[in-house]
């Protein structure tokens, strides 16, 4: 039987990445330590996620007619991307400038480029292949317009939607009605969410409030918690690793988890398997060339299982 892809909408960035002893802080000059160009942006990274993992996986994005549009658009496709998706516009390619700490920590400022050409009127020509997903992935560095146009498209053709609301920002409400999973990291968490560092129960609730059918509460050291609207509950433990990098962890993990539940696995079970693949992701440098193969995560949650 053909499995249905994971389809991901969202951005595709060359990132410039400056490692150095910490993150700079306002008005300070470091000296860093490298500096390297490599493929990214969340849409992206999430895409080569699910194809490293061995799941089909198709991007709709846009690229401009600059050398990193080249150059990003070959590399997706040597990583079993499908691009058929993806348009080519004039002017640059989406950036992302990232300062990476010694201890893994980093800082992001994105400049979209060609992904602010991402439009509702784009997405509607791409809307077969949406409804046709197992399952479609969305993040926050498209227009908003735009990520609610997806949502409503699939909303309306019965295939699950994960929102990876990053970077946090102000979203149409009615967003949140065609969420299947949302996945907040703590930071992003805290922006949407009324109170001072709300327990994750209460956390998980508030999301809830929302409209949405599911949440995953990415926190850190701490694992993950996963919480439905039908009123289960649970923590995910977390996997301990010595951190090298943790740029594209987060989307390590919706990719690993978009794949464990269109694999047949129940959200707990997904979301530990995610954890997995997301933990090692941040043992490698880099983003999409950090993503981990199915051996790899396997390889993890036996070990873990031993101990």
């Amino acid at each position: 039987m053909t499995k249905k892809p994971v389809v991901v909408v969202g951005s595709i960035n060359m990132d410039l990445v400056a490692r150095c002893p910490n993150i700079p802080l306002p008005g300070q000059t470091l000296i860093g330590t490298e500096f390297t160009t490599t493929p990214g942006g969340k849409g992206a990274n999430q895409a080569v996620a699910v194809a490293r993992l061995g799941y089909p996986v198709e991007i709709i994005g846009a690229l401009g007619d600059d050398g990193f549009g080249d150059s990003l658009l070959k590399h997706l496709q040597q990583k079993g991307v499908n691009t058929d998706g993806v348009m080519r516009v004039p002017g640059p390619s989406g950036v992302a400038l990232i300062s990476v700490a010694r201890d893994g920590a980093n800082s992001i400022v994105v400049i979209p480029g060609a992904n602010g050409m991402v439009t509702p009127e784009m997405v509607n020509a791409q809307a077969d292949r949406i409804r046709n997903a197992g399952m479609v992935l969305c993040q926050l560095e498209l227009r908003d317009e735009t990520v609610l146009r997806v949502s409503q498209i699939a909303k309306e053709a019965g295939v699950p939607f994960i929102l990876d609301p990053a970077p946090a920002s102000d979203v149409p409400k009615e967003l949140w009605k065609s969420v299947s999973w949302v996945t907040p990291n703590e930071t992003e968490a805290a922006f949407y969410l009324v109170g001072d560092e709300p327990e994750p129960d209460d956390a998980a609730r508030q999301f809830l409030s929302k409209g949405v059918s599911g949440v995953i509460l990415k926190r850190g050291s701490e694992g993950s918690y996963i919480a439905q609207s039908g009123g289960h509950a649970s923590w995910v433990p977390p996997f301990y690793v010595q951190a090298v990098d943790t740029v594209g962890a987060g989307d390590a993990y919706n990719g690993g988890f978009a794949v464990s539940l269109l694999e047949g696995h129940d959200p707990a079970t997904a979301a530990r398997f995610a954890s997995a693949a997301a933990a090692v992701s941040v043992t490698k440098p880099g983003a999409q060339n950090a993503m981990p193969t199915r051996a790899e995560v396997e390889q993890l949650l036996v070990a873990a299982l031993k101990k």
